[in-house]
C-alpha cells in the first residue's frame, strides 16, 4: 500500500454539537448550509436530508428573524442531524431557537448589543449545553477595525475574532469555535495560522464566497489544504455557489486526500490518453455515480493501460489494469480475472459491494481470493 502519511493535529478543546465532537482527537467534521428559504419548512428539511444522505456532519440553518426562528423549531423535529442557526444581531431570535433545540449558535457576540443581552444569550447556551460559534468575515468587519487597518488584513480577522472571544472568555463561557473566513487564500490561511498559536478552541475552516463549483472547490482546496497539512482545523465548511450537495462531497474529497478521513470510495483514475483500452473517462463518472450512496472506506483503481495500472491495481482492494484484447481485474492486490470493455462497470460495482460486505464479515468466514492463473486452470 502506498505510504501513510500522518498529520499531527492541532490540539484543541472539545466541545459538542449536538452528538457531534468537534475538536480534541474528534475526526474532523463536515459540514454545509441550507440555501432555501428558512420558512419553507418542508424545502427545508428535504435539502437537510439530502445534505445528510451526503455524509454531512452537521447542517446550519439562516435564522433571519423570529418566524425563521418558529420554522426552525419545526425543521429541528423533523430531521436527526445536528443543527446550528445562523443569526446575526437580534439576540432574541438566539434565545428562541435555544428554546427550541438548536445544538450550536453561530452569533458573534459583540454585535448582539449590550452586556445584558450577550449574557442572556451566554446564560441560556450555557444552560442547555450549546456551544457559540464566533464567525468572523472579511466582508463584514467592525468599523473601526476596517479603519485601523485599511482592509481586511489576516490581523484584522484575527483581531475581530479575539474581541468576540474575549467577551465569551469574561462571561466564562469556554466552548466556543471559531471562524476567520476570507474569499482571498492567502489572506484566510494566514489569519487561521496566526489565531491557531492564540487560542485553544477549535477551528472552523473555509474560504468565504469561495466561486463557482469548479473555482471554489479549487480554492477551498488550495487553502484548506494548506491548513489542514498543518494539522490546523477541526471542521470544514466548503463555500460553493452551488448544490450544498456537492460542498459535502468536495470537502470529504480534501479529507481523503490528506488522509484524514476515509469515509466513501476513494477513486484514483488516470486521466486518460491515446494508450487507453477503454474509455477510462466514461467509465469513471458512471461508476462514480452509482457508487454514490457507499459510504464504508474503499480504494478503487481506474487505470486504461499497462503502462501504470498494474502497479496502481497492486496497492488498492478493487483494481483495473486495461489491456488488450481484455483488462485485468485486481483483487487486494491479485489479479483474479480479464474483463472485456463492455463489461466493466457492472462487473467494477459488483465486485466494489462484494468486497463491502466481505470486509464486515469474521475474517475466518471471508472468500478466499483466487487469483487468475488458478481461475483459469
Amino acid at each position: 500500500m502506498h505510504a501513510e502519511v500522518k498529520i499531527k493535529r492541532r490540539l484543541s478543546r472539545k466541545i459538542f454539537v449536538g452528538n457531534v465532537a468537534v475538536g480534541g482527537d474528534a475526526p474532523i467534521s463536515v459540514q454545509s448550509m441550507t440555501n432555501t428559504e428558512t420558512c419553507d419548512v418542508a424545502a427545508t428539511v428535504a435539502q437537510i436530508e439530502a445534505i445528510q444522505r451526503a455524509g454531512a456532519d452537521i447542517v446550519r440553518v439562516s435564522v433571519p428573524s423570529m418566524e425563521a426562528a418558529e420554522a426552525f423549531g419545526l425543521i429541528k423535529k423533523a430531521v436527526t442531524i445536528p443543527l446550528v442557526a445562523d443569526i446575526h444581531f437580534d439576540y432574541r431570535i438566539a434565545l428562541r431557537v435555544a428554546e427550541l433545540g438548536v445544538d450550536c449558535l453561530r452569533i458573534n457576540p459583540g454585535n448582539i448589543g449590550k452586556e445584558d443581552r450577550i449574557q442572556a444569550v451566554v446564560n441560556s447556551a450555557r444552560d442547555k449545553g450549546i456551544p457559540i460559534r464566533i464567525g468572523v468575515n472579511a466582508g463584514s468587519l467592525e468599523k473601526d477595525i476596517q479603519k485601523k487597518y485599511g482592509e481586511p488584513t489576516p490581523a484584522a480577522l484575527v483581531e475581530s475574532a479575539l474581541r468576540h472571544a474575549e467577551i465569551l472568555t469574561r462571561l466564562n463561557f469556554p466552548d466556543f469555535k471559531i471562524s476567520v473566513k476570507a474569499s482571498d487564500v492567502f489572506t484566510a490561511v494566514e489569519a487561521y495560522r496566526l489565531l491557531a498559536a492564540q487560542i485553544e478552541q477549535p477551528l472552523h475552516l473555509g474560504i468565504t464566497e469561495a466561486g463557482s463549483f469548479r473555482s471554489g472547490t479549487v480554492k477551498s482546496a488550495i487553502g484548506l489544504g494548506m491548513l489542514l497539512a498543518d494539522g490546523i482545523g477541526d471542521t470544514i465548511r466548503i463555500s460553493l455557489a452551488a448544490d450544498p450537495v456537492q460542498e459535502i462531497k468536495v470537502g470529504f474529497d480534501i479529507l481523503k486526500s490528506l488522509h484524514l478521513r476515509s469515509k466513501g470510495i476513494n477513486l484514483i483514475a488516470c486521466p486518460s490518453c491515446s494508450r487507453q483500452n477503454f474509455d477510462v473517462i466514461k467509465t469513471v463518472n458512471e461508476l462514480e455515480a452509482r457508487l454514490e450512496d457507499i459510504t464504508e472506506p474503499l480504494n478503487v483503481a481506474v487505470i486504461g493501460c499497462v503502462v501504470n495500472g498494474p502497479g496502481e491495481s497492486k496497492e488498492v482492494q478493487v483494481g483495473l489494469a486495461g489491456g488488450s484484447p481484455n483488462n485485468l481485474l485486481y483483487i487486494n492486490g491479485v489479479p483474479v480475472d480479464k474483463l472485456k470493455s463492455e463489461e466493466l462497470v457492472d462487473v467494477l460495482e459488483q465486485r466494489i459491494r462484494e468486497q463491502i460486505a466481505q470486509a464486515k464479515l469474521p475474517e475466518t468466514e471471508r472468500r478466499k481470493i483466487i487469483p487468475l492463473k488458478e481461475v483459469h486452470s
